[in-house]
């Protein structure tokens, strides 16, 4: 069998391309190396909504964020998708930092983000009372919001799901052919077929083109982004989103509160050649701490909870690098940086006009199903408050028995524990599965690849 549509990458941006296609009416075959969705960059984000307010003027980038921004909030009551609006502050801690911040809000207007002002320090000071002295002035984003970072795409992905994608987990793209009609891949699972092919590898990414098109017009430059996260009695030092004056290399060093309830600081921006390379350094994350404690100064007294590392696929422009090859039935999604968890659905509709544009076009689906994604949200009401949950597993997270069996019942269950983790959070809190891990593994033994039983819990 021939799918239309044959997507490489379970990423945000390949769940988000899954579900409009799909709900486009066209065939999908949603093709992910990993044991489970997002296991790759994308699982590592920072969890902002983003505007689009310092995004490059004109680009494709800004389109996409403020396309996806707004589908987001479309569709997320209905998904059971969480959206806390707390805000940003652009914060100025030097006199040259000041004086960019006109132009930042210069920019902003420009990108149509029009409720933005500039704050001076008594103002800065009364809105957030644990920012340090230093402080000197900020840009108010009132539209800048924070999500839960994974269970969106999982509902995207069983949305498609639901209007006949296929996905097809634990599948490495080994080698392929384009016939001149169709696309023939070689996977360690085995062959398949697909009219166009729609590269969302991600870190892969030019590593996928030059394997099926024998060149890459774009070159993958790894950037590790490090973070810490600070326990959840943290969680009220910061009301808004605080961001740094960025520079053109990166956006800096953020601080911000998470819908789980924790406070967290990060990233760093690290070139790197290794591609897989996503361990933690003691230096960074101690100079992330430090960070952090000249931000907001009560820092110091508050304990880290964990630290993780994810790889953006930043490439040798900072555009990007989106382009549809009609004579190779080909489209190519790279070098979407920090910002793809926002553009993520505004990326979706950009590729479906490239493909249909020259591919023959499904039929729409009328009225499509929608998975409701249960909440983890701590400023929405949890499962533990709702009678017959059966048990608290994970105390840190007040993750219960019904959550872990839900997950493992839906259309798309975790593939691994780290699929587990992100659909309901468990382990993921103080004692990071050291108290729930020997009942997690009784609960999922025999669904995952390497047992609990086996040392995954950690």
């Amino acid at each position: 069998m021939v799918s239309d549509v044959a997507i490489i990458g379970a990423g945000v941006v390949g769940c988000a391309l899954a579900r409009r296609f799909a709900l486009e009416g066209i065939g999908v075959t949603l093709i992910e190396a990993g044991s489970d969705i997002l296991s790759g960059a994308s699982k590592a984000n920072s969890a902002i909504l983003h505007t689009g307010f310092d995004a490059p003027p004109g680009s494709l980038e800004l389109a996409c964020i403020k396309a996806g921004h707004a589908e987001y909030l479309a569709i997320r009551e209905a998904m059971g998708l969480p959206l806390l609006r707390c805000g940003a502050l652009v914060v100025a801690w030097n006199e040259a930092e000041e004086a960019a911040l006109e132009g930042i809000r210069a920019q902003a207007l420009g990108n149509g983000v029009g409720n933005v002002e500039l704050v001076g320090q008594e103002r800065l000071r009364a809105v957030e009372p644990e920012l340090s002295t230093q402080a000197r002035a900020a840009l108010c984003v009132p539209d800048e919001a924070l999500i839960d970072p994974w269970s969106p795409f999982l509902a995207y992905v069983e949305q498609a799901m639901a209007h006949g994608a296929t996905v097809k987990l634990n599948t490495r793209v080994t080698g392929g052919s384009f016939d001149g009609e169709a696309w023939h891949l070689d996977t360690n699972t085995g062959s398949l077929s697909a009219r166009v092919v729609i590269n969302c590898a991600g870190i892969q990414g030019d590593v996928i083109e030059k394997l099926l098109l024998g060149a890459s017009d774009f070159e993958i430059r790894p950037r590790k982004g490090q973070f810490v996260v600070f326990d959840k009695a943290a969680h009220g030092l910061a009301s808004a989103i605080i961001l740094p004056v960025p520079n053109e290399r990166t956006k800096g060093v953020v601080v911000t509160r998470t819908v789980f309830g924790n406070l967290l600081v990060g990233p760093t921006a690290e070139e790197q050649e290794d591609p897989e390379c996503t361990e933690v350094d003691h230096d960074q994350l101690e100079a992330l701490i430090r960070r952090g404690v000249e931000i907001l100064p009560a820092l110091a007294h508050m304990p880290v909870t964990a630290c993780y590392a994810g790889l953006r696929p930043a490439t040798e422009k900072k555009d990007y690098r989106i382009a549809s090859k009609p004579g190779q039935n080909w489209i190519s999604v790279g070098g979407i940086r920090s910002t793809g968890l926002s553009a993520a659905l505004g990326i979706a509709r950009y590729v479906f006009g490239l493909y249909a544009s020259r591919a023959s076009k499904g039929r729409p689906i009328d009225n499509p199903t929608i998975p409701v994604v249960p909440n983890l949200a701590e400023n929405l009401p949890r499962d533990y408050a709702s009678p017959g949950y059966g048990e608290i597993v994970c105390h840190c997270e007040m993750v219960t028995r019904r959550e872990i069996e839900t997950a493992l019942a839906r259309p798309l269950p975790p593939g691994d524990f780290g699929g587990l983790k992100r659909r309901t959070r468990c382990a993921m809190g103080r004692c990071q599965g050291f108290n729930c891990g020997a009942r997690l593994a009784s609960l999922t033994r025999g669904r995952f690849p390497v047992s609990l039983d086996a040392g995954e819990a950690r």
